[in-house]
């Protein structure tokens, strides 16, 4: 990546970052790090059409065109095409960033067991793989590997969308303390607490009856 574009980037200065990587790629139409580096930065941005065609482009011009499969793989799975995601990651070598890819893509196809045996393969552990494998538990209704893994993400870091599913967790064992964790979900995330309200309701009126026998 060219020192310039990311700091430029990271300035908030995003649309001088991405004039000038494409007046780099006019100037060297081969150097395939100009393209990874702006298809991120579009991805970012949620120009998730305009990063594909860049490196559809690109893989007919760089000396590897497989050096634009993972970001491609980004862009599928963004796209909500699963299938075609996961046949292009398993084209590329396995390393973290694929395991973590793949374990994204088969949570989105509700294939859980596959999602966590991908995970668990992770070796470079960050707050990402906490919420996925925290995510990933829940969908297997093991509550408190999931919460174990939610925890491990500091509390000025979790988003409304983790305080509220630490709260499913707790549902069934200290409602107090999971009551605590919706309002702080409500507060940080207003909209998110009530879109999952509705979704986790049934399985929480099921919880609370369970507890209730």
């Amino acid at each position: 990546m060219s020192k310039k574009t990311v700091q430029l980037y990271q300035q908030g200065k995003i649309q001088t970052a991405i004039q000038e990587l494409i007046k780099d790629i006019d100037s060297d139409p081969k150097n395939a790090n100009n393209y990874l580096e702006l298809s991120t930065y579009l991805l970012e941005q949620g120009a998730i059409d305009q990063a594909k065609k860049l490196l559809v482009q690109a893989k007919g011009l760089v000396k590897k065109p497989q050096d634009m499969d993972y970001n491609l793989a980004i862009c599928y799975y963004m796209e909500g095409d699963f299938d075609r995601a996961l046949a292009l990651l398993d084209t590329i070598p396995n390393n973290d960033e694929t395991y973590y890819q793949k374990a994204l893509v088969f949570h989105k196809l509700g294939n859980p067991q596959k999602a966590l045996a991908f995970a668990m393969s992770v070796s470079k552990t960050d707050n990402d793989l906490f919420e996925l494998l925290g995510d990933i538990w829940l969908s297997l209704g093991d509550f408190a590997k999931a919460r174990e893994n939610y925890m491990k993400i500091s509390k000025d870091a979790r988003s409304g969308k983790l305080n509220f599913l630490i709260g499913v967790t707790l549902f069934g064992s200290s409602r107090q303390e999971a009551e605590q964790y919706f309002n702080l979900a409500k507060q940080l995330d207003p909209d998110y607490y009530q879109s999952a309200k509705k979704q986790y309701d049934s399985l929480l009126k099921v919880i609370k009856q369970g507890k209730e026998k």
